[in-house]
């Protein structure tokens, strides 16, 4: 199964890809860490490297796909044509590619964590709440079925339910 989270920065999607990784014993292949990892290479900045990082991503899902394994892919997926990488790598593959989109509806809950966190991935900046609220105006409606996780519900809660509705395309 190919396992897409989705949402802004902030919004909790890389705490939930993680438990649900520990969860399913599948690895968690993440874009940011991806892309920053580009610029300490010395790719500079002021190329594609946001695309790039997603097919980066691709390939490194692809591998692990190949070898039967699930897979679970942490990035913004805003658009549709990066929505489509995702459905098209899955047919590939013969797996259901199971989007779960995470929300934090309460603004100032989010700006907080947000404004809170601090990943540790060597020359990411974090976003800014301006640039979230930008993404924000910018992510394409939906045409895939899909979970909506509210992340103001404590994790272990909204992992769980990730976990059922995985587990319910399972059947």
């Amino acid at each position: 199964m190919l396992i897409v989270m989705a949402g802004l920065p902030g919004s909790g999607k890389s705490a939930v890809a993680g438990m649900l990784g520990r969860s399913l014993a599948a690895p968690v292949v993440s874009v940011d860490p991806i892309e920053a990892a580009m610029w300490r290479a010395g790719v500079a900045r002021s190329q594609p490297t946001g695309l790039a990082a997603y097919i980066v991503a691709e390939a490194v899902a692809d591998g692990v796909l190949a070898v039967g394994r699930p897979v679970i892919v942490d990035a913004v997926n805003a658009v549709e044509p990066a929505r489509a990488q995702w459905r098209s790598l899955a047919d590939r593959h013969g797996v259901r590619a199971a989007f779960i989109e995470v929300v934090c509806p309460d603004p100032a809950v989010h700006r907080r964590r947000l404004e809170g966190r601090s990943r540790g991935i060597e020359g990411f900046a974090e976003p800014t709440w301006e640039a979230v609220e930008r993404l924000r105006d910018e992510f394409a409606p939906w045409t895939d079925q899909r979970l909506v996780l509210d992340t103001t519900a404590d994790l272990t809660s909204t992992a769980a339910t990730a976990l059922e509705f995985l587990a319910r395309g399972r059947d």
